[in-house]
């Protein structure tokens, strides 16, 4: 039987963030995945590296049609096939560095086959027995299927196979208003594909905003793509039909080539075998403390097999905790108030921190401002002046800039990358007047977060403060 400090089942980019950097700290590192070509996980593989790759591609090809504007023609329709190779191509040299090979080149231990517990301590793999002082889990999660009647005569994809299908569908039915759904819908629509989202919610991205989600949904019709809310499918009718059923009732008929599900995750942790190491499950879900321990004190959970937040870079934040935890004895609880995402549509919706009704939930004092983009120099220049940033503030000194971000959300193109100075100034606790006293080169987009300040500020001057600057004047 083989020792380990370390053991960790699953090579997604939970077991790679925590197994990666304790081999670096030194300690004896194993990894067990049941597949080769599974090594990633489902970043690497069917999720934010073949969906990103595709949404470049799409977003090329927008922006080529958009150029027509100005005199430029393009003519033919998009080759699928190339646009898949494309995706294939970004996903192998990335797996350059994330394959069995090559962490064994670096010294970690790596075993092919299905783990099971089958004691407190040992988990057995590929025929051999392992144990180690800690083990990890990092199994993920899956995609949720679509239980419909009839779903079983359609031709159905999910995130796992979207990215291999034969053919680009000419209607394509989007099932579900998450980021998935939205992100794909809106790629695939821009390759060809006449898409209808159904969302049997009220709203797209309902961790959202409401007027985050209603500015989205306004830009994504704008576009084509047409998006039915509160609507639900009752049934399949044929490879090519479907029957769906609104709030109020009425049923109407809608044709389609494919259906690509994107209705949830789900986690199921059955093939490990939990029990016989005392692990406890909670409907299906691993039992965890607020350590991310399972109930057997060895044994972690980290990435999307917590069932917390499904996200490529939960980790990154899991991952130091449980270093932390596995060799301080100040032991840190897990918290996501300093979390942040990006929904990579078109205009992206980037969004960090806490939200107003956890803020109010907390009993936390705030500012909420919102700033539109009609009037910043970049949106005119880019045409996005339909951009709006919302922005939490701690209540306080609203003259010396001292108040804390406490959260907030952009929605333009590019909002993942001009949120990043509002998420550093979260995440560390500094001040709105840090982003204020900043210079940013003009007309870089970022710059929008410091006018919002500054026109907050100026709008709070009060009078007796203009009286003494004109005396000292």
């Amino acid at each position: 039987m083989k020792r380990y400090d370390l053991l960790v089942i699953g090579t997604g980019s939970g077991g790679l963030s925590i197994g990666l950097t304790m081999h670096e700290l030194g300690f004896k590192v194993l990894f067990i995945e049941k597949d080769a070509r599974n090594i990633g996980g489902e970043c690497l593989n069917t999720g934010c590296v073949p969906s990103k790759a595709l949404i470049h591609v799409s977003r090329l090809i927008h922006q080529a049609k958009a150029a027509q504007e100005f005199g430029l023609t393009s003519t033919g329709k998009p080759d699928f096939e190339r646009v898949k190779h494309y995706i294939q191509e970004r996903i192998e040299l990335i797996r350059k560095h994330e394959n069995a090979d090559f962490f064994r080149k670096q010294g970690i231990d790596v075993v092919i086959g299905t783990a099971r517990f089958i004691r407190k301590d040992r988990v057995e793999a590929g025929g051999e027995t392992f144990t180690a002082k800690r083990i990890v889990i990092a199994t993920g999660s899956q995609p949720v299927p679509l239980q419909v009647p009839g779903i079983e005569q359609v031709v159905q994809y999910d995130n796992q196979t979207i990215f291999t299908a034969d053919t680009l569908p000419n209607r394509l039915l989007v099932v579900g208003g998450g980021p998935v759904a939205i992100e794909l819908g809106q790629a695939l629509h821009r390759l060809g594909s006449q898409v209808t989202v159904v969302q049997s919610g009220e709203r797209i991205l309902e961790k959202e905003l409401p007027e985050v989600s209603a500015l989205l949904l306004d830009r994504l019709t704008r576009e084509g793509i047409e998006v039915l809310l509160q609507t639900k499918i009752v049934a399949f009718d044929s490879a090519s039909s479907a029957t769906l059923e609104d709030k109020t009732g009425t049923k109407r008929q809608l044709t389609f080539d494919a259906v690509l599900v994107a209705i949830g995750r789900q986690v199921n942790v059955d093939a490990l075998q939990p029990e016989a190491s005392g692990i406890e499950t909670e409907a299906g879900k691993l039992k965890l403390d607020a350590y991310l321990r399972t109930t057997n004190p060895c044994v972690y959970a980290i990435g999307d097999v917590t069932g917390q937040l499904y996200f490529s870079h939960t980790p990154e934040m899991q991952a130091p905790l449980l270093i932390n935890n596995f060799l301080s004895p100040f032991k840190q609880k897990v918290s996501y108030s300093h979390f942040s995402w990006v929904t990579f549509t078109d205009p992206e919706v980037a969004t960090f921190g806490l939200s107003e009704k956890q803020l109010s939930q907390q009993g936390i004092a705030f500012e909420k401002i919102v700033y539109g983009f009609a009037e910043d120099d970049r949106a005119v220049i880019d045409n996005y002046t339909y951009g709006k940033q919302w922005l939490y503030l701690a209540k306080g000194n609203k003259l010396f800039g001292k108040r804390k971000v406490l959260g907030g959300a952009i929605v333009a193109p590019q909002a993942g990358e001009m949120i990043q100075d509002l998420i550093l100034a979260n995440t560390v606790g500094l001040g709105a007047g840090a982003i204020q006293k900043k210079i940013y080169p003009y007309p870089v987009a970022s710059r929008v977060s410091k006018s919002a300040l500054l026109e907050q500020l100026k709008g709070n001057i009060p009078a007796w403060a203009k009286t003494i600057l004109r005396w000292l004047y």
